[in-house]
């Protein structure tokens, strides 16, 4: 069993910066591929961001990309979302995600059904 605990979300004003980070326990974070998805009031969770075991392989969403970026940091067992030029829209609750694969990322990783272990969520609020 892996545990993922999301923290850093909050209220912020448009443009400005929130980073996210994701702090994992249980087994051994270096074997598995990270991601960040997103849930909007009302609508479906969509992927975000994702990144491979080694760090060395990283995708992202469209409407994120050029904006935010993941990170993670085996040793600490840790991953981060760093969001800038924040926008309404990325008002959301984010969940941390993660998969056993040591491979670089593909297409099917931005699949949420791909992922067995997730977080609680943090809220992100971005005010116009």
């Amino acid at each position: 069993q892996v545990q993922l605990v999301e923290s850093g979300g909050g209220l912020v004003q448009a443009g400005g910066s929130l980073r996210l980070s994701c702090a994992a326990s249980g087994r051994t974070f270096s074997s598995y591929t990270m991601a960040w998805f997103r849930q909007a009031p009302g609508k479906e969770r969509e992927f975000v961001a994702a990144i491979s075991w080694s760090g060395g392989s990283t995708y992202y969403a469209d409407s994120v990309k050029g904006r935010f970026t993941i990170s993670r940091d085996n040793a600490k067992e840790t991953n981060w979302l760093q969001m800038n030029s924040l926008k309404p829209e990325d008002t959301a609750v984010y969940y941390c995600a993660a998969k056993y694969y040591m491979g670089n990322i593909r297409v099917r990783d931005t699949l949420e059904n791909e992922y067995g272990y997730w977080g609680q969520g943090t809220q992100v609020t971005v005010s116009s």
